[in-house]
């Protein structure tokens, strides 16, 4: 288990293979490599199969479509159960799910009954496990590394991915090319055995809880209340659902770029795919260094510069050297600028809620991938490929003009454990769990000459209270008595209220004990805790 003590996240640790020490993690990285070289056979398999059956450069598209859609459907509930319920458990399942979609797939095409139709739906319910397989993967990341090397981690997890990337798609076109799309399929199902066994040995420690469970729905309003008021979480999810969302048009058209424009096979098809992968390994072997001397910020703003500029090449010029060379540039800058998104949401939500904040990063961004992903097909249906891809190539730098005010942030600093130094609750019996609403007091004794300071420490307090569940907040003035303030909010039930303490980090309880520090009177701040009272009605 990896402790969640504040750390200064020194640059040395974020070497990218610091994390291989810890023995769970390096057999679950060697897996999942080995499994995302099954994903890219398989989507070597499913692009080119799809340019056989079909001319249309819409349906062409909506293979990558059909992939990401099921993250936009289902990362929500998947980051309520990767919370709820246990993570290992739910990975072994949807691991299984993708086994048995991938080998279904593989047989229909071994035997001759795959259509446009049949290859999309498969698509999807492959998808359909990845979807719930995506935000529990993420959120154990944390459970198998020290938090100062959670950097490491996530960047380690992108040059996994990116090896994959690099050699699944060109052994994916030769296999094509030998063997038919079929045993990309197959393969892709037998690629996901790795992960299940690790899994199944792994003896994840149980947390326990004095409270009960959350339940489903209220776990996913939970989720997005949190991210609501949560900026630091809103930043990555603005940055880089806007960026996903045009420089999805490479991804959608290079399939069509390759057989039409570049007179290219299969083969040719998976050394493009590889050309990308090399450029994201490269990309994550520099990124450290970049981010050492450069603001995160920074980083994810050349990333999108490069992308948009590589996307500039794959639509105005027609050698395959010089596009392979673009392709490097676009996949260095794709790991860079998605590393920097995962890292700047991953280390700043505390665990209680990490699969939610994740999952609703992975709905924006996903949706943003799925929709670019039609879009730029259906435009390029209308106005070319070369007009979809430089449209979207200005979509990419207008974003980012228009989202520069959404700063990435670290984590660096914060502590995310648990706070434990709240005061025993004095009751004079124990209300039931789900009795409320719950009304919160905290009375403030003020100099009246710091009242515009001490609002604005206040407004931190605000956002902590309600993304930690509040329903309500306020901050009220006496009006007779110059200093006196009362912080008022209101939770949905006496249960939520002893979950919504609980949630409480150790950087939380800074920020509150830092508004305390405003309070002159004799005695601290008085607390009140008022439980609603059913009124009877006449008649």
């Amino acid at each position: 288990m990896t402790s969640e003590a504040a750390t200064t996240i020194p640059a040395d640790s974020l070497s990218p293979w610091s994390p291989l020490r810890h023995p769970l993690y390096r057999w679950l990285w060697i897996a999942s490599v080995a499994s995302n070289i099954g994903t890219w056979l398989q989507g070597v398999g499913a692009s080119w199969l799809m340019t056989s059956l079909s001319s249309s450069a819409s349906l062409v598209a909506f293979v990558q479509a059909a992939t990401s859609l099921p993250m936009f459907l289902l990362s929500l509930p998947a980051g309520a159960l990767a919370d709820v319920l246990d993570r290992r458990r739910i990975l072994i399942v949807t691991q299984g799910w993708m086994t048995a979609s991938a080998a279904a797939l593989g047989l229909l095409t071994l035997f001759g009954g795959i259509t446009p139709w049949a290859l999309l739906f498969f698509t999807f319910v492959l998808g359909l496990g990845a979807a719930l397989n995506g935000p529990p993967w993420q959120a154990i990341l944390p459970e198998l590394v020290p938090r100062r090397e959670l950097p490491a981690a996530i960047t380690l997890q992108s040059i996994g991915f990116n090896i994959a990337r690099a050699a699944g798609p060109a052994i994916g076109g030769l296999l094509v090319a030998v063997a038919g799309p079929a045993w990309t399929f197959l393969l892709n199902a037998a690629s996901f055995l790795g992960v299940v066994a690790v899994l199944v040995v792994w003896r994840r420690p149980s947390v326990e809880s004095v409270l009960p469970a959350e339940r489903f729905l209220g776990a996913m309003r939970t989720g997005l209340r949190y991210v609501r008021h949560a900026p630091e979480v809103i930043a990555p999810i603005v940055r880089g659902s806007v960026f996903v969302l045009c420089a999805s048009s490479l991804w959608a058209l290079l399939p069509v770029v390759a057989r039409i424009d570049l007179k290219q096979g299969a083969a040719g098809y998976g050394i493009l795919l590889s050309a990308l992968g090399l450029g994201a390994v490269a990309g994550a072997m520099i990124l450290p260094r970049l981010k050492r001397n450069n603001s995160t910020d920074l980083v994810a703003t050349a990333a999108t510069l490069v992308f948009a500029a590589a996307t500039s090449v794959l639509a105005l010029v027609h050698n395959f050297e010089l596009v392979c060379f673009a392709l490097l540039l676009a996949g260095g800058a794709w790991l860079s600028h998605l590393s920097s998104l995962n890292v700047a949401v991953q280390t700043v939500v505390p665990t209680w809620v990490r699969g939610r904040a994740i999952s609703v990063y992975m709905l924006i961004f996903y949706a943003g991938l799925a929709g670019g992903s039609a879009l730029w097909g259906w435009v390029a249906d209308h106005l070319g490929v070369a007009g979809s891809l430089l449209i979207s190539v200005a979509g990419m730098v207008a974003g980012l003009l228009a989202t520069m005010r959404f700063h990435l942030q670290s984590g660096e600093g914060l502590n995310l454990a648990p706070s434990r130094q709240w005061p025993a609750l004095i009751v004079h019996h124990e209300p039931e769990p789900e009795r409320g609403p719950v009304l919160i007091t905290v009375d403030y004794e003020i100099d009246p000459e710091r009242s515009a300071e001490f609002a604005r420490t206040m407004d931190e307090v605000r956002r902590i209270r309600l993304r930690d569940g509040a329903l309500q907040w306020g901050l009220f003035s006496d009006s007779a008595v110059p200093g006196r303030h009362t912080e008022v909010f209101l939770v949905k039930s006496w249960l939520e209220y002893l979950r919504h303490r609980g949630r409480s980090t150790i950087s939380d309880r800074e920020n509150v004990e830092k508004a305390r520090t405003f309070h002159i009177g004799p005695e601290p701040p008085a607390v009140r805790r008022l439980i609603a009272e059913p009124v009877p009605r006449d008649g």
